[in-house]
């Protein structure tokens, strides 16, 4: 069930999409690293002289950029953990459902758009421009974003 009509099973949803957005980040980097990782092994033991260094280097900075992206993708993760979907808030906060006049945000991690039942709801961070803006914010707050009036009917 996807309606307003039982909250915060929606919430725990929109939850599971923003789990499986990061599980497939964290999965995709560690497999990324690992054939870095392993085309550089396999260029050790084919190539000598100065193409090998420069081969094993290049290797090694992708398994980097690999590493970062791995790191960054854990640190959503621990973020998404520290949400609590189980509670109904009266103000804009981390694990809270923004409802406005124009669109649904889920205060998480910046996921983009979760389509459940055919309504779109956008997963955001609280550090993007968005997210600071709904911050504390109740129902019946208005503000202004991208030079359009927004007004919030619901905080969940």
């Amino acid at each position: 069930m996807h309606s307003l009509n039982n909250p915060i099973e929606l919430k725990k949803q929109l939850y599971a999409h923003c789990l499986e957005y990061v599980t497939q980040r964290i999965d995709t980097a560690k497999q990324a690293m690992e054939a870095a990782q392993t085309a550089a092994n396999e260029e050790s033991k084919s190539s000598a002289g100065d193409k090998y260094e420069t081969t094993r280097a290049m290797m090694q900075i992708e398994r980097d950029r690999h590493a970062a992206q791995l790191a960054e993708a854990l640190k959503l993760k621990k973020e998404l953990e520290s949400l609590n979907v189980d509670k109904q808030y009266d103000k804009a906060q981390a694990g809270s459902l923004v409802i406005t006049d124009q669109n649904r945000f889920f205060l998480s991690i910046s996921a983009g758009k979760i389509t459940l039942n055919k309504i779109d709801y956008f997963a955001v961070s609280l550090n993007s421009p968005i997210g600071a803006q709904l911050l504390n914010l109740k129902a019946g707050s208005e503000f202004r974003f991208q030079n359009r009036a927004i007004q919030i009917k619901e905080v969940i």
